[in-house]
């Protein structure tokens, strides 16, 4: 039996550590249900997908991205993997915005390059990859990334990718309404965002 805790776990792969045989002990790899296996510092990383109390926030996030995605594009919070071969990465984004056509093919992992928007949702657990390794892999392919800080209450937008990452950030604390750029170009709101986590006292207060 496989025990996995809220931490991240790293599994050491192919001494080699070549991206292709890397991933694919990803792909082979039977996660417990609830995990993802992702490629994260060159290292296979398993961690829990986002908790339940999660699930309303991504809900009204896909349900405001739909209507403006782009033609042949779909959103959807399945766990699929994308790789990114030039960073020898490979992610399972909370929710992504991908043309549908990167689906059309055998495998299990689709192509980085069809995402037009990642959102990461952060946890204690995954707050340092999304902040750090993903926003700078995502920052030379993908055209916006979405980070919603749960511990802090904030949304940031990243758009104008380059070879060097991001050009353009803003960021709104929940409550307030988010500018998603092209090629969506649409107010988010963001007022449903916020989570109510209780104590161990029984007491409810907005936390993640």
């Amino acid at each position: 039996m496989t025990t996995m805790t809220e931490r991240p776990t790293a599994i050491d792969a192919s001494p080699a550590g070549a991206f292709e045989d890397m991933l694919r002990i990803v792909e082979e790899l039977d996660t417990p249900d609830g995990y993802k296996a992702e490629l994260i510092r060159g290292k296979i990383i398993v961690s829990p997908w986002s908790k339940l109390r999660y699930k309303k926030v991504m809900k009204s996030l896909r349900l405001q991205l739909q209507p403006h995605t782009p033609e042949g594009h779909d959103v959807d919070v399945a766990p699929f993997l994308f790789t990114f071969p030039g960073s020898e990465r490979g992610f399972g984004p909370d929710l992504h915005v991908a043309d549908e056509t990167a689906f059309d093919v055998d495998g299990r992992h689709a192509d980085g390059a069809a995402l037009s928007l990642a959102a990461e949702l952060t946890s204690d657990s995954t707050k340092d990859a999304d902040w750090l390794d993903k926003l700078d892999t995502y920052g030379r392919v993908v055209p916006v990334y979405l980070v919603l800080d749960m511990q802090v209450q904030e949304v940031t937008a990243f758009w104008d990718p380059s070879s060097k990452g991001f050009r353009s950030r803003h960021s709104v604390p929940f409550g307030e309404p988010l500018h998603v750029p092209a090629p969506f170009d649409f107010e988010l709101d963001t007022s449903g965002f916020f989570v109510r986590a209780h104590d161990a006292n029984g007491e409810g207060a907005r936390d993640a």
